[in-house]
């Protein structure tokens, strides 16, 4: 038995995980599995995005023109399909962004968190 603690899993909100793809992409081109270990990382282990959600996301996000996708080979020699934020997908990263920050910050009033 293990006293190290095991990190809780924060379920994600509605629209949070377009947010969290556009922004990964910010540093350059991703696989599914890619964009999926970079959030996890990235939140140290809070934020686990399985596969029946990410991929649908992707799919919407490349319909809705934020961002591109080709074909390539991954790090252990498979095909994958590489994900590239577009221009249209920075902007609304950008919009997103802003809203996020508005809204954390209108909770974080509520809940006593900011000063202000």
């Amino acid at each position: 038995m293990s006293t190290r603690r095991e990190p809780e899993h924060v379920a994600l909100l509605q629209g949070t995980l377009n947010l969290l793809i556009l922004r990964t992409l910010v540093f350059g081109p991703q696989h599914g599995q890619g964009i999926a270990r970079a959030i996890q990382q990235k939140s140290e282990d809070v934020l686990l995005v399985d596969h029946g959600s990410l991929y649908p996301a992707l799919q919407r996000l490349e319909s809705q023109g934020w961002i591109k996708a080709r074909w390539g080979i991954s790090e252990n020699n498979r095909k994958a399909r590489y994900y590239e934020l577009s221009a249209k997908g920075r902007a609304q990263l950008n919009h997103q962004t802003s809203d996020w920050q508005r809204l954390t910050g209108a909770i974080g009033r509520i809940l006593g968190l900011e000063q202000g």
